[in-house]
């Protein structure tokens, strides 16, 4: 008898206006709507948002989306999956592996009658104390993202711009450091590099962080002490290193702070032109996403034939996959990537 080819993931993996839809196992991944059956990759909410019926992520994400959403508005029913568990749905195999991103993100990875498909959402290959780290799992198709999917980003090491900020902090003991940062991934784990540098004074907050903060903390992340910075003196603020939203930074809130030395933490930072534009004075390149040279090396460790590319910069990235034999292509979902672009970066 002739052998049976496996069905391209193509057959049964659509788009769809809800967003990645698995055909056979009636769910979708990351929708972009409610729908009835959702596997979500992590908290973000470009990624996760409220109202489905059914939503299967890992503890943490259920945790987060949670937190962010309301008790009822993360899943009428949730299903917690930990990393490397398989089950079956429909018939098709399901299971997740760490992405790297943020806390409890992780990539979905798919098999149906001999075709595997791995849908990374975001993620990072760099060390981050605050989340479990990338794993590679071989596929034949790799669905990725590209937010830094050009050759001028190139992230530099991480501890490295924390060790430029704590300089910064030694030389201006007058002054109070703020830094921009997301809520959800990086204010966090630069709380954790900060203490892995020897950094163990306590660390402000702005209201916004504290939320997730405390989830972090409830999840098993030891964050050291912390104090909100809404309520402290500006002498207590002196010499003190604060985190915020960057929008909390451009506002009055900032009135408060003694001679603040404005930071942002992104992989934006490594753009000079966007650093000036936001009155930056200590740019810290810091990405919760692989740069250039790590989603190229990702793309041909999980050894797939073919690469689909979401959110960011898929021209370039899809031209590099095709000088290394590796088939690309775009895979527009609509609404991928909204989330405070610059923050969350």
């Amino acid at each position: 008898m002739p052998l049976i080819a496996p069905p391209h993931p193509e057959t049964w993996l659509k788009v769809t206006q809800a967003g990645l839809f698995c055909e056979p196992g009636g769910f979708f991944i990351d929708p972009l709507r409610a729908v009835d059956r959702a596997v979500i990759s992590h908290g973000h909410s470009d990624h996760a948002r409220p109202g489905h019926s059914a939503v299967l992520a890992t503890p943490e994400t259920l945790a987060i989306m949670t937190a962010r959403l309301g008790e009822g508005r993360a899943g009428a029913t949730q299903q917690a999956l930990r990393y490397g568990e398989v089950i079956a749905i429909n018939g098709v195999k399901l299971w997740l592996r760490p992405a790297g991103h943020v806390l409890g993100s992780a990539q979905i990875a798919l098999e149906w009658q001999g075709s595997r498909v791995v849908v990374s959402g975001d993620y990072k290959r760099r060390a981050d104390p605050s989340c479990a780290a990338f794993e590679v799992e071989r596929c034949d198709v790799f669905i990725t993202e590209a937010t830094f999917a050009l050759p001028v980003f190139r992230h530099p090491d991480a501890m490295g711009e924390i060790a430029r900020l704590l300089r910064s902090a030694a030389l201006f003991p007058e002054r109070t450091h703020v830094i921009g940062c997301y809520s959800l991934g990086k204010c966090q784990r630069l709380i954790r590099m900060l203490r892995q540098a020897g950094y163990d004074s306590p660390i402000h907050l702005h209201g916004a962080h504290q939320g997730l903060c405390d989830v972090y903390e409830a999840l098993g992340v030891a964050l050291g002490p912390l104090l909100p910075a809404t309520v402290a003196r500006k002498d207590a603020l002196k010499g003190a290193i604060v985190l915020a939203p960057p929008s909390a930074i451009a506002d009055r809130w900032a009135r408060r702070l003694a001679e603040p030395v404005v930071a942002n933490a992104s992989g934006w930072m490594g753009v000079r032109q966007r650093a000036r534009q936001g009155g930056v004075e200590l740019p810290l390149v810091i990405s919760d996403h692989a740069d250039w040279d790590e989603l190229l090396e990702t793309c041909a460790e999980t050894g797939a034939g073919e690469v689909w590319v979401t959110h960011g910069r898929e021209d370039a990235l899809i031209h590099a996959l095709g000088l290394q034999g590796i088939r690309g292509r775009a895979l527009n979902l609509i609404g991928r990537g909204e989330e405070d672009e610059e923050a969350a970066a």
